[in-house]
């Protein structure tokens, strides 16, 4: 029997409406058409994310350790074995894919130890806009500096043909940002959210090529397993990979763990790690950029307000905190 998280139920009812319940009421067969197509024996209790059902297993004809991933094929997840696989072949540090099945989506993947996400090295999320303990920032920092290792290997691959693009992207939420602006319900937000999209329309020309994550934060990032031969190297995992500026990548280590007081230092770390330490004001705009994207998607909701962490994010890589 496979039992379907009510969490990930919830969320496929809301967000894929018509599609998220033909998924959800498809989960147990397809789970179980790739045990037994794939000679896999269940290991341990599911596990799940926002859009997907994870099921430990092992290979029975070998006896490798390895991970069921069952998701709803869209514009976000198609291009997640492609990206694997360049990686792989690029040994930049991400989970391996061992078996794919295009037609549902399916992926055997490496199994991580799934016990020890990067976040747990940060000792847990701080207070937005409060005071830390000294150890505690000791332990972001360690996890904020893990985590620009692992996304310049990422971002030093380019990007595959046929993957989304952050142009398009950036073409979409240009063209919603006077409307997003028009419905804030605050003054110095709706100043805040145009000051976003004057900063991407500076960078709009120039998109980039490289392999990006999109979603590269501190719970998708786990330790690699011995038996794996990855003791000891973080590994990136669940991509929502497009083509485009590395820059682009920085803003879910700002906001995963939020620290008022830590942006403007991650955001200077992370640079650092890419290389962009001489260009902080593309990597600034294209961090802008994901403010703007978020609250284009926020207000399509009947949001009126800028999600507080983002709003800060903005504040201070702007100057205006």
């Amino acid at each position: 029997m496979i039992d379907i998280p009510d969490e990930l139920i919830a969320t496929q009812y809301a967000y894929n409406g018509v599609a998220g319940r033909a998924f959800v009421a498809a989960l147990p067969g397809l789970a179980g058409r790739f045990l037994e197509e794939w000679g896999l024996r269940r290991d341990g209790a599911a596990m799940y994310g926002m859009c997907a059902l994870v099921l430990p297993v092992v290979r029975e004809a070998d006896g490798v350790p390895a991970a069921l991933k069952l998701q709803l094929v869209d514009e976000e997840t198609v291009g997640e074995p492609v990206a694997l696989r360049a990686w792989g072949a690029a040994g930049a540090g991400a989970v391996g894919v061992l078996g794919h099945d295009p037609g549902t989506g399916a992926l055997l993947l490496e199994r991580l130890d799934e016990g020890r996400p990067l976040s747990g090295v940060a000792g847990g999320g701080g207070v937005p806009g409060g005071s830390r303990l000294v150890g505690e920032v000791a332990d972001a920092r360690h996890a904020v500096t893990v985590l620009g290792e692992v996304l310049a290997r990422l971002a030093a691959v380019p990007a595959p043909e046929g993957l989304r693009t952050l142009g398009d992207a950036v073409e979409r939420m240009l063209a919603a940002a006077p409307d997003a602006v028009g419905r804030l319900a605050d003054e110095e937000e709706r100043r805040l959210l145009a000051d976003c999209a004057a900063a991407v329309r500076e960078v709009a020309g120039e998109p980039g090529d490289r392999l990006l994550h999109w979603d590269l934060h501190y719970d998708n990032v786990l330790a690699g397993r011995a038996d794996a031969g990855r003791a000891g190297e973080w590994v990136a995992l669940d991509p929502k990979p497009l083509a485009g500026d590395p820059g682009f990548e920085l803003f879910p280590a700002l906001d995963n763990l939020f620290d008022a007081g830590e942006v403007v230092w991650r955001f200077d770390a992370l640079t650092e790690a890419l290389g962009m330490e001489r260009d902080r004001g593309r990597a600034r705009a294209w961090t802008l950029g994901r403010v703007l994207q978020n609250a284009v998607w926020a207000v399509g909701d009947g949001e009126r307000e800028l999600a507080p962490d983002h709003a800060e994010i903005a504040r201070r890589l702007l100057g205006v905190w």
